[in-house]
């Protein structure tokens, strides 16, 4: 079944509704490009078509037996990861400035610690632009740098198993922030949708460093600034669900979403003494309650 679809028709919604059908997919499931706008023309003259074309966004499973492979625990496969050379024991003094990090993740403990640590990396940039404070400088060695071009070597690779060709990674390390900035034309299908694909392919690239870099290092994985664009949604999203919540008196349910876009909720939601938030359910369908606080529930 082709993944493509090019697809005409007197409006552009209609060109994408047969495109859709075409592929027999959704319209959360597919990146739509319009290559030209319908023309209505004059008396018939000079109309055209809208064409657009539809992709499927095939991404998904990809990225998600890739993730599996290397988060699942107990599987009898074996790892797309190389265990990395043992590294030098540290001395008892450097081991109390950072969480235990072994050098090669094959106990189930340490391959959910690198997980976690994709969570810890957003943590990082909100000290770094709410409270600035003096940090400790990482020494840069060969092992690192080794292994941060092991990891954009490993993003490019699971790029092309996603069918995306014209990739190139751009990487910029700040201490012990390291961050891989994807460029592709086809950044929709890096992303995916509300950034599902672009957060499994980050958590990819932690386990990476966690196993093959001598220190501590965090990763941090954007295509097309989605990350900051995504931030500023999720505070506008914030804002309009607790003016609602002040207006209505009830609480709004909001659809399941990331840990550390949650936080980001709950964070910014502080500023409303009106409103208070809570979480329900579990991962990955783990969602927000936004409600009165008890003082206006009180004041009912």
């Amino acid at each position: 079944m082709n993944d493509k679809y090019t697809a005409q028709a007197s409006t552009t919604e209609a060109a994408i509704e047969k495109g859709l059908k075409a592929l027999g997919i959704e319209r959360e499931d597919a990146t739509i490009e319009v290559k030209q706008e319908a023309r209505k023309g004059f008396l018939g003259i000079g109309q055209k078509d809208a064409t657009v074309v539809v992709k499927k966004m095939n991404t998904k499973n990809v990225v998600e037996e890739l993730l599996s492979k290397e988060v699942m625990l107990g599987e009898e496969e074996t790892s797309t990861i190389k265990p990395s050379e043992k590294k030098p024991e540290k001395k008892k003094d450097d081991v109390k400035e950072e969480s235990v990090v072994e050098p090669v993740a094959e106990d189930p403990k340490e391959t959910s610690e690198a997980v976690r640590e994709t969570e810890e990396t957003d943590k990082i940039e909100e000290v770094k632009t709410s409270q600035p404070r003096e940090q400790k400088e990482v020494i840069v060695n060969e092992q690192d740098e080794a292994a941060i071009n092991k990891v954009s070597e490993y993003l490019q690779t699971i790029a092309l198993k996603m069918g995306v060709d014209d990739v190139s990674i751009d990487v910029k390390r700040d201490h012990n922030r390291v961050k891989f900035s994807i460029d592709t034309e086809d950044a929709g299908l890096i992303i995916g949708r509300h950034g599902k694909v672009l957060n499994s392919l980050q958590t990819l690239a932690q386990i990476q460093l966690h196993q093959e870099a001598d220190n501590k290092l965090y990763a941090k994985v954007d295509a097309e600034n989605y990350r900051d664009r995504r931030k500023q949604t999720v505070e506008q999203l914030a804002t309009r669900t607790a003016e609602k919540v002040k207006r209505t008196k009830r609480p709004v349910i909001l659809e399941p979403m990331p840990a550390h876009e949650r936080k980001q909720i709950h964070r910014y939601l502080n500023q409303y003494k009106e409103v208070q938030t809570h979480s329900e359910g579990k991962d990955p369908h783990r969602y927000l309650v936004v409600e009165p606080s008890k003082e206006e529930e009180f004041k009912l």
